[in-house]
């Protein structure tokens, strides 16, 4: 039981720690942690192949319509996302992640991944997988707890 209360606390601070390199990414961007937020699940969606438009962006984010357009808008004023009609149904917009975005992301985040990266060389496809595993586990448990709090 301990080594499971060990890695708990680790998943707190990773967590802790990297919400902070958000706030400093967006604090050197003029972004808020709203902004950045949205930023990361469009470019999520993106990787995933997942189309993403403001509703879904408002419901992952808990913002309102109107908090959701003067968002988008902001990002899209300076280039970091762009709305764009969907090419099957013209009555929706998605969105995408700007090059200046993906540009200053790669810039900031492409030294933190280059050292996660050669920290975790030592481990495994199987250690991996395990860690996945707990990962993927983790996040259905916060996904199950914002479902139901208190419970």
């Amino acid at each position: 039981m301990q080594r499971r209360t060990e890695v708990g606390e680790l998943l707190r601070r990773l967590s802790s720690d990297l919400q902070e390199v958000g706030r400093d990414f967006g604090g050197r961007h003029e972004m808020n942690s709203s902004d950045v937020r949205a930023l990361v699940l469009v470019l999520d969606a993106q990787r995933r192949g997942v189309d993403i438009g403001p509703s879904a962006l408002a419901t992952d984010l808990g913002m309102s319509a109107a908090s959701i357009t003067a968002l988008v808008d902001r990002l899209e004023s300076v280039g970091h996302l762009r709305r764009e009609p969907d090419p099957h149904d013209r009555r929706r917009i998605l969105l995408h992640v700007g090059d200046d975005a993906q540009r200053l992301g790669g810039q900031y985040f492409g030294g933190l991944q280059r050292r996660i990266d050669d920290a975790t060389k030592e481990f495994s496809d199987r250690d991996l997988d395990a860690v996945a595993r707990y990962l993927n586990a983790a996040i259905s448990a916060v996904e199950d707890h914002m479902a139901q709090p208190g419970d």
